[in-house]
């Protein structure tokens, strides 16, 4: 009975040492895995966020700022002119077209000018002006109506747009450019008269071969929000040749 006694104690003695030595040597035993919690989850945010994009960064402001800069950065001109023409239709047709009509000026007085002439920067004036307040509202408004009246875009419809524009748009805003712009150099009436008897009708058979193509490119293959743009990029070559022929001496002075 000794012995079993003295077996039991030496056995409670080795467990109380065992117990006491691996407390010594590994003191967060006990609490190891609450304190890897918080470290797990840390890794576990970063994964998701590795996965889904987002930035670890605590500031919000930041990760939304970087994201709409990049977003602008793609955009860029041509989104925000296109958001433009969708906000500020005509303005923004006007203004383009006016542009058009001061560059267009400019390389057709260059072409004519000698090198000891200087350019004519009220003859630029009056072509911008026509652009900004006469064409680029009327071609908003032209191709508009002319989307309303033919909505589709199929072959024999854009036909039908090209006919209009070459017997009735066309026409129309020739005749007005050259008596506006003789108006404006001061003219009389008899003279713009007789400027239309000399420059329309060259005019107009010169568009006759220039403005189909061009139109029928327009019609067909644009919408219809962007159908001015491409008509007054079309239209920088017409209007060097047009601002060379408005500006052109009186019939009176020549033939005098």
């Amino acid at each position: 009975m000794s012995r079993a006694l003295f077996r039991n104690v030496a056995a409670d003695t080795t467990r109380l040492i065992r117990r006491n030595v691996a407390a010594e040597t590994y003191p967060f035993a006990k609490t190891g895995l609450a304190q890897s919690r918080p470290y797990f989850r840390s890794r576990q945010l970063l994964g998701r966020a590795k996965e889904t994009g987002v930035s670890p960064s605590p500031s919000l402001g930041f990760c939304s700022s970087s994201s709409s800069s990049a977003s602008i950065s793609k955009v860029g001109f041509v989104g925000w002119y296109l958001g433009m023409v969708k906000s500020r239709p005509v303005l923004t047709k006007s203004v383009t077209c006016s542009l058009i009509y001061i560059a267009a000026d400019l390389s057709s007085q260059t072409i004519s000018k000698t090198s000891s002439e200087s350019y004519d920067l009220v003859r630029t004036a009056r072509m911008g002006g026509y652009g900004l307040f006469v064409l680029g509202p009327t071609l908003h408004y032209w191709f508009n109506f002319m989307s309303r009246l033919f909505p589709k875009q199929d072959l024999i419809t854009t036909f039908k747009k090209m006919a209009m524009g070459q017997t009735i748009y066309g026409p129309t805003m020739t005749v007005i450019f050259f008596s506006l712009n003789a108006s404006l150099q001061g003219e009389s009436g008899s003279d713009i008269l007789a400027r239309l008897k000399r420059d329309l009708l060259p005019a107009l058979f010169n568009g006759v071969m220039y403005w189909p193509v061009c139109d029928f490119i327009t019609f067909r293959f644009f919408p219809v929000h962007l159908q001015p743009l491409v008509s007054n990029s079309f239209s920088y070559v017409w209007t060097i040749y047009m601002t060379y022929m408005a500006n052109r001496e009186k019939p009176v002075a020549i033939s005098s």
